[in-house]
């Protein structure tokens, strides 16, 4: 492992609320070289398929926000500029991360090769499409990163039993997410500058109720996917899933409200100053952090 390069920045005001001396650590972390239990996620078949679905579009999807957010870099501010390079530092650590974690999920017998299918599929519609329209995609999806990432390290709860190795490298990804959260909504509003306030706020929400449905109905699928491979079909494959992500641990019942805060005007990432997690992570993390319900 290389030691942690540790990027600060003191900010301007001219993108947005981003704190002035927020701290971008590249973390060169390795993780999950070696064997990894089948059912990793405590032993249970609907936490380990959710996580093995998003891991299986990682690779691919963060690929996509690299290169969104950096076709918008040019004439950004110093300090714009470096928290992209930044940034992209972190998301091909954390592609190659994936990658390796996608091969033990397939060396414990699981075919996530139709998975990444349909992500290449799905990214080969934006080939032809503005790039700004990918950047305002990119722009959501981190959204969703950046709250999942605060509600993993926040509740322990979500990865107490899962596999150590695994759990250290969610909670490293989690981390990195939390401090580049604000870097594709500043690089949208650097590429938006000469767009009305209205302008960007309609065309923010109505992606993002896009990226919603999409994400959450391919996640489903690649969900159903992974957990028939494991003999769950049906509704007891439903329900499984459906109450690991809304009852308990419920992830997706806990990161709701910081999901509609999207879409008030004036919004940005950095309105909830959460680095106090990162704090935890690097300190101690068990025992400073309350349990989730």
């Amino acid at each position: 492992m290389n030691a942690p390069q540790k990027i600060t920045f003191e900010r301007a005001s001219t993108t947005g609320p981003t704190p002035p001396d927020l701290a971008i650590t590249v973390r060169d972390e390795r993780f999950n070289r070696d064997d990894t239990p089948r059912r990793w996620w405590a032993g249970e078949p609907f936490g380990t398929a959710w996580h093995n679905a998003l891991s299986a579009t990682f690779p691919r999807g963060e690929a996509f926000f690299i290169e969104a957010v950096k076709a918008h870099r040019e004439g950004a501010d110093p300090k714009l500029d470096a928290e992209i390079r930044a940034f992209v530092k972190q998301e091909i650590n954390h592609t190659r991360e994936h990658i390796a974690f996608n091969k033990l999920a397939e060396n414990a017998g699981y075919d996530i090769k139709a998975i990444d299918k349909r992500v290449e599929e799905l990214l080969a519609l934006t080939k032809d499409r503005p790039a700004i329209a990918n950047l305002a995609v990119t722009m959501a999806l981190e959204h969703y990163t950046a709250m999942m990432a605060h509600e993993f390290l926040a509740n322990p709860q979500h990865f107490e039993d899962a596999d150590p190795e695994v759990r250290a490298m969610w909670r490293w990804h989690a981390v990195e997410e939390i401090e580049h959260k604000g870097v594709a909504f500043d690089t949208w509003n650097h590429a938006t500058r000469g767009w009305s306030k209205w302008q960007r706020w309609k065309v923010r929400s109505l992606v993002m109720l896009s990226v919603t449905g999409r994400f959450f109905k391919n996640r489903w699928i690649d969900s159903m996917g992974l957990l028939a491979q494991d003999g769950i079909t049906g509704w007891k494959a439903r329900w499984g899933l459906l109450k690991y992500l809304v009852v308990s641990p419920g992830v997706l019942r806990r990161i709701f409200p910081a999901w509609v805060a999207y879409f008030k005007p004036g919004f940005h990432p950095w309105d909830h100053d959460d680095r106090e997690l990162i704090g935890l992570y690097e300190g101690e993390f068990q025992d400073a952090l309350l349990p989730a319900e």
